[in-house]
């Protein structure tokens, strides 16, 4: 099979865009994410798929507890900005609104639609990924009168509503 074909079959699947946060160290690591989805409501389960290549795999997995932030439409910005690789670690939450999450820690974004605390239920392998597995420990919204930002055929579109 063509990996170029099936990353534009696998493409037309449009999902929102998230930015998944921790500590580690006293220090922040993110990473943005459009592989994220609800795994169960009993117990409360969510996954998101980090390359393992990428920087961010193994701190999520050392700290254990991490935030996800969906995102709002007008942090497009924002998700290229934690899309990059290699960009700077030290100071890389500036310029960005967020508060930490009183149970991780972790940053949540203030113009997110929802965000979620977590902690590692269970990581699977998955080829060059990991499906990180996390149990929700806590639940926000907060922006709610926000539009998600939505991707789609390897670009970023508004929700018409």
């Amino acid at each position: 099979m063509d990996p170029g074909l099936f990353r534009r079959v696998a493409g037309r699947f449009a999902t929102g865009v998230a930015i998944v946060t921790s500590v580690v160290d006293g220090a922040d690591h993110a990473m943005t994410v459009n592989a994220f989805a609800s795994v169960s409501l009993d117990p409360l389960l969510v996954m998101f798929c980090p390359e393992k290549i990428a920087r961010f795999h193994d701190l999520a997995l050392d700290a254990g507890e991490w935030a996800v932030s969906v995102l709002g439409e007008e942090m497009r910005d924002a998700s290229q900005w934690f899309a990059t690789r290699g960009r700077m670690l030290d100071g890389q939450l500036q310029g960005w609104d967020h508060v930490r999450g009183p149970v991780t820690g972790a940053a949540i974004f203030k113009n997110a639609v929802a965000a979620l605390e977590c902690r590692t239920h269970a990581v699977h392998d998955a080829g060059d990924h990991s499906i990180v597995v996390g149990e929700v420990l806590s639940l926000h919204v907060p922006s709610p009168d926000t539009k998600p930002l939505i991707f789609y055929g390897g670009e970023y579109h508004r929700l018409d509503r």
